[in-house]
């Protein structure tokens, strides 16, 4: 905020908003080790130049800030080094007003995100988040109120989290909350602040994205109710909301919706998104006269905040030797070298995710998909580093009671990621590419034999399904392991919600794999190539 008045009797405010850190607190790659541009300590360095011409300034964090890095993972589950969490210490060095909860904040359990909040110079808060006992907001009251001017003018800050939550997160780490609906939590409580609080300025911020495209307003995704930024843009005016930061969907806007100012600063520190208000005093009362944002990239001019640096060099070093830690070793190929080669058979590194999970769930049939956008798989030689990179969700594993109706529907599901170039060469559909990337929503299956003939129609392109060379029947039942994501439907796999679980495995997919290193020690790469894609 400036408490700079202007010579036109002007009052000039500016907010700024980080989303989905994911623990990128440090600029280094931790899949080889390397410089990386973006990270907090980057914008950290922006933030506090920012800061000297705008000594006022609203700092938000838009949530997803603890899960995403080996750092993150180490921290949460190794280290005993730290007293406070190191990402946490980052964003009380750079002085942090408030933070909405993400989603992945409850990744790790209620007992690691209620330290990480108790250890915070500021609040977390998010309005749709409720206790199941009491129906109040769970964490505490879900708006922050500031005094700009010398207390002459009132910003209010409100937060909201995509409720969407209960269909991905462990229900462990939930328990006793309840999600209301972002929107109605959004304009509920946006409308009990303008009528109790009176305040000139209200500012969401909303750990969600935008449903539909922000020049035609068509629906860019299947509408669940995951994303809900641009309906709230289209009902602000009556809550009177002015501004929305947005986030979850990991892409870079700033713009302007039916009137609201929009912004969302990308992931793992790659932008700061700013928005600055200029108020202007007429008949004593302070009104909104320009919003504008905008998006301030780092470059490679940026040098890192020392002092955030300083601050996570213990954590840093735990981690990296941690990272750095022998597992096993690979016999064969099972790298990974082009992502859409492996999506078109059957590939080694995916039998050996299958092993694995299967292994561990004693389940007939496995489920399976490459979660990171730039998968490695595995070198001769792995270590934690190698799992992590592959692995960078805390997933644990389910096995539904599922029918081969509901595989068949699932693979046509699946089948729906392709599509054919002129030439006739099968490309990604930009659905899974636009708005956000969603590559990991392209399952592999194994225990079946199956092939899907991406020159047919969808829905209609699953053209071979069999199970010990018999053809699977809409009756038949099997039981099936996948992760806990896809259990509850994730990535529009409807035919999964409701089913009978039969097991739940609960250690994480990572450790699960390192695991499975330490205890053969050595891995061939092999496939049995039981699916193909006919193009």
């Amino acid at each position: 905020m400036n408490r700079t008045m202007t010579d036109s009797g002007l009052y000039r405010f500016t907010i700024l908003a980080t989303s989905d850190v994911h623990g990128q607190i440090v600029p280094i790659d931790y899949r080889t080790g390397t410089h990386r541009m973006a990270s907090l300590a980057t914008l950290g360095t922006m933030i506090r130049k920012e800061r000297e011409a705008a000594p006022e300034l609203l700092l938000i964090d838009n949530g997803d800030a603890l899960q995403g890095t080996p750092l993150a993972h180490y921290v949460s589950r190794l280290s005993s080094e730290a007293q406070i969490h190191p990402i946490v210490a980052a964003m009380n060095e750079l002085q942090y007003d408030a933070a909405v909860l993400g989603n992945h904040e409850f990744n790790f359990g209620r007992e690691l995100l209620d330290k990480a909040i108790g250890q915070s110079a500021f609040p977390w808060f998010s309005a749709g988040i409720a206790d199941q006992t009491t129906g109040e907001p769970a964490f505490g009251k879900p708006y922050l109120i500031k005094m700009l001017n010398g207390g002459s003018i009132k910003a209010a800050l409100l937060g909201v989290t995509t409720h969407y939550i209960p269909n991905w997160e462990n229900p462990e780490h939930i328990s006793g909350l309840v999600f209301h609906d972002a929107l109605d939590s959004l304009l509920s409580w946006a409308t009990r602040i303008r009528e109790e609080e009176q305040p000139d300025v209200i500012i969401a911020a909303y750990h969600g994205g935008l449903e539909r495209d922000l020049a035609s307003g068509e629906p860019t995704e299947r509408l669940t109710g995951e994303n809900q930024g641009y309906a709230m843009c289209q009902a602000a005016k009556e809550a009177g909301i002015d501004v929305l930061i947005t986030g979850h969907q990991h892409r870079l806007i700033a713009t302007e919706i039916a009137g609201v100012t929009v912004v969302q600063p990308g992931t793992g520190g790659q932008a700061l998104g700013k928005v600055e208000i200029v108020f202007e005093l007429e008949h004593g009362k302070w009104i909104v006269k320009e919003k504008q944002s905008e998006l301030l990239l780092p470059d490679e001019r940026t040098i890192p905040d020392a002092r955030v640096m300083e601050g996570m060099e213990k954590a840093e070093a735990g981690t990296q030797i941690w990272l750095d830690q022998p597992l096993g070793y690979v016999t064969g190929d099972m790298s990974v070298g082009d992502p859409l080669t492996c999506r078109l058979a059957d590939h080694p590194f995916l039998s050996f995710i299958h092993r694995v999970q299967l292994e561990a769930s004693g389940a007939q049939l496995s489920v399976a998909a490459l979660l990171s956008e730039q998968p490695s798989g595995f070198g001769a030689n792995v270590t934690m580093r190698e799992v992590l990179a592959n692995f960078m969700f805390p997933n644990t594993l389910i096995v539904l009671r599922l029918s081969g109706r509901d595989i068949r529907a699932a693979l046509e599901r699946t089948a729906d990621y392709f599509r054919l170039a002129g030439d006739g060469s099968p490309i990604v559909n930009p659905a899974y590419i636009e708005p956000k990337p969603q590559h990991y929503n392209y399952d592999m299956w194994a225990g079946i034999a199956y092939e899907l003939d991406i020159r047919r129609p969808v829905g209609e392109r699953v053209v071979k399904l069999e199970c010990g060379g018999e053809p699977v029947a809409d009756e038949d039942s099997f039981g099936v392991v996948m992760n806990n994501y896809r259990a509850s439907g994730g990535g529009d796999y409807e035919m999964f919600q409701g089913k009978p679980v039969v097991k739940e495995i609960m250690a994480e997919s990572a450790e699960l794999v390192a695991d499975y290193f330490r205890r053969y020690g050595t891995i061939a790469a092999e496939c049995d190539n039981g699916w193909r894609v006919i193009y």
